[in-house]
């Protein structure tokens, strides 16, 4: 019998039996599971479990967090189960079952946009700053533009276009290339279809309008005439034909023998897929895609734009909630390919700003509780740069009313910034920054809009938070005062502060100050160094959603400068990832479990960039090399590389001081005490 046997007989019955588990994997910390009905599983009871420490769903999959020891928790679950546990990509596929057709295609234009939202954004900011110097007369009484008294800014201008049009007019070559790389079929054969799709040969998207139909150039294959037009900017023919590229491929390559599948597989695939991309799936989608940005050109420029500005304005901070959000880069790019601009973008920007301020009211609000504002500050200013997530998730959803207010503030923003017909030439930064999206001749406008958002937001917020704040809310858990004036912060593990403690740690802290503190660096028994260099922060900062809730244990992060995780105290190595190498458990003397884990979501790299330096259960010594990893890969797939150390088990230490905001130094920086 194992360890964990009568606990994983417990959660079985709890997530509704065998019967009800279509897959299970696990990660460095979490069960994942796909569950057939998963109203069977009774959650309260399951996070009541001794050994549970909280549970959440995310795309499909029920993930129950058991910490450390869920390799082990894992494999006497399995047995009891008397189930096979499959790969963490097999759950994923097995958890679109748990999803609506909505949130399949949603999920699927969220994948496909992601790699291509930072060429779209630097495209929009270069386009709006050649809007500043090519299209604002400034100067000579208002009669010309920086171009046109200064070469040099001419020549600029000339230049920028360069990057401008390889991001928006080649745009249906990084669409065929993300379709491809997520459907896992060849890449090459996405980017050849997408340059097939914006050739030079072919009557420039942008030209057919002014182009009579007879001078439009065309195929002539004896029996039929097809126009040779390109589709510059247009984003649902490239999505439909990469589509049909991807199918025709797994088809050929599932009746093609291996012996000649590398000549008949893409050779087939790529001739069928450019033919059905110009005679089919090209004007199909073109009309398609014009036909939805019609309607929504129509609901902003039209008799009731002030009622569609209103609820989009509204709604928009709640659709990112749901992941909904993602439909409106495919509409925002079709506006742009279709009328030259969108009239949609600037609303979202809106929408981010004023969520962004009605964080900056909660700043204002709980200027007293530090530990409040040390997540409200950081998610201000992102959401003030476009990234909403830790404004709405950190901070606004979780008092509710932040939340609402920003919501209204975004709709009485978005009713004037479509009142005065503002317009974005692209998508840009989500925030502040994006008024240099914005067309010339409407920056002033945007930003009245800004204001607005601003100060409708935060003066919601303000009214209704002086109503609905507790004493706690506003000025943090009592002691906490006593507790900051240590450096770092204090926490008692388990369990919360008390007035004792808060006395006893002020009292520390003054002989601390008559050289107590002194003595006691020098003990290196009882502190964890720096595994490695880069700024220390707080765990709230890490925006995940299990690390910066605590579910975990309480801890720190950091953010790494270099490529080699070391080991923070003398320890055994207790905990490896033999798939992913992505992070590392160990047991300190005290009996004190420390977790690190190298990045967010890095588990789906599947260990490569990571490399072990260690193995199971050897004795290492503070400072030992543990993981080498590459930041570069890291970053290429779109995770964050900040390092998480927490604290699994307190063992024997009792008080355990952290010390965050501040630079270190792996293997030489204190970075807590206990």
């Amino acid at each position: 019998m194992g360890k964990y046997t009568e606990d994983s007989k417990e959660l079985l019955r709890l997530v509704g039996g065998r019967e009800n588990i279509a897959a299970v994997s696990h990660c460095i910390t979490r069960m994942r599971f796909v569950l057939s009905d998963p109203a069977k599983a009774d959650i309260e009871a399951i996070e009541a479990m001794k050994v549970v420490k909280g549970s959440f769903t995310q795309s499909g999959q029920f993930q129950v967090i058991i910490g450390n020891a869920v390799a082990d928790f894992y494999n006497d679950f399995i047995e009891v189960a008397g189930i096979e546990g499959v790969s963490k990509d097999a759950v994923k596929q097995a958890a679109k079952k748990n999803q609506n057709l909505l949130q399949r295609i949603v999920a699927a234009l969220a994948e496909i946009f992601a790699p291509l939202i930072p060429a779209i954004i630097t495209g929009g900011l270069i386009l709006g700053f050649r809007n500043c110097i090519d299209s604002i007369y400034l100067f000579e009484n208002g009669t010309k533009t920086l171009c046109d008294i200064s070469q040099f800014w001419s020549g600029i201008d000339s230049f920028l276009w360069l990057i401008g049009e390889a991001v928006f007019h080649m745009l249906p070559v990084g669409i065929c290339w993300s379709v491809t790389k997520k459907m896992g079929t060849t890449q090459m054969l996405g980017i050849v279809l997408g340059l097939t799709l914006v050739s030079g040969q072919l009557l420039n998207a942008y030209s057919v309008g002014t182009t009579a139909a007879a001078d439009i150039p065309k195929w002539d294959f004896g029996f039929v005439k097809v126009n040779m037009i390109g589709y510059q900017a247009q984003v649902l023919p490239a999505i439909l034909a990469a589509f049909v590229l991807v199918y025709l491929e797994k088809f050929f390559r599932k009746i093609t023998p291996q012996v000649i599948s590398m000549i008949v597989v893409p050779f087939c695939s790529l001739i069928l897929a450019v033919m059905a991309a110009h005679f089919v799936v090209g004007p199909i989608g073109w009309k398609i895609g014009s036909a939805i940005s019609s309607v929504v050109y129509a609901g902003i420029t039209g008799s009731f734009k002030v009622l569609f500005g209103a609820v989009f304005g509204f709604v928009y901070a709640p659709l990112v909630i749901t992941g909904l959000h993602h439909m409106s880069n495919a509409i925002d790019l079709q506006l742009i390919a279709d009328y030259g601009g969108t009239m949609l973008w600037p609303m979202i920007a809106l929408s981010n700003i004023a969520q962004g301020s009605a964080v900056l009211a909660m700043i204002i609000l709980q200027k007293k509780n530090a530990a409040a504002q040390e997540v409200n500050v950081p998610a201000s200013i992102s959401c003030y740069l476009g990234v909403t997530e830790p404004a709405i998730f950190g901070v606004n959803l979780k008092y509710g009313f932040p939340f609402v207010c920003g919501m209204i503030g975004s709709a009485v923003s978005a009713i004037v910034c479509v009142a005065t017909s503002t317009t974005a030439n692209a998508i840009g930064v989500g925030g502040i920054p994006g008024i240099l999206s914005i067309q010339p001749k409407y920056m002033g406008s945007f930003a009245i809009c800004m204001l607005i958002a601003i100060a409708v937001s935060m003066t919601l917020t303000l009214i209704v938070g002086k109503k609905k704040l507790t004493l706690k809310d506003i000025e943090g858990t009592q002691g906490q005062d006593d507790v900051s004036q240590v450096k770092g912060t204090a926490y008692k593990c388990p369990g919360e502060y008390s007035d004792s403690m808060a006395a006893d740690t002020k009292a520390v802290d003054k002989s601390n100050e008559t050289g107590s503190r002194a003595d006691s660096s020098e003990n290196n028994e009882n502190v964890l160094k720096a595994f490695l260099t880069g700024n220390v922060i707080d765990l709230k900062e890490v925006n995940d959603g299990v690390f910066s809730e605590g579910i975990m244990g309480e801890g720190f992060a950091i953010q790494p400068e270099n490529d080699v995780l070391y080991a923070p105290a003398d320890a055994k190595v207790t905990v490896m990832m033999d798939d992913s190498k992505h992070a590392c458990g160990l047991e300190l003397d005290n009996k004190m479990e420390v977790l690190l884990h190298i990045g967010i979501d890095t588990v789906d790299m599947k260990g490569d960039g990571f490399e072990y330096l260690v193995s199971l259960n050897q004795r290492v010594k503070a400072g030992t090399p543990l993981i080498r990893f590459d930041r570069e890969k890291i970053k290429a797939a779109g995770h964050p590389d900040v390092t998480v150390c927490v604290i699994v088990e307190p063992g024997d230490a009792k008080d355990i001081k952290f010390n965050t905001g501040i630079h270190a130094k792996a293997g030489k920086t204190e970075v807590a005490r206990f």
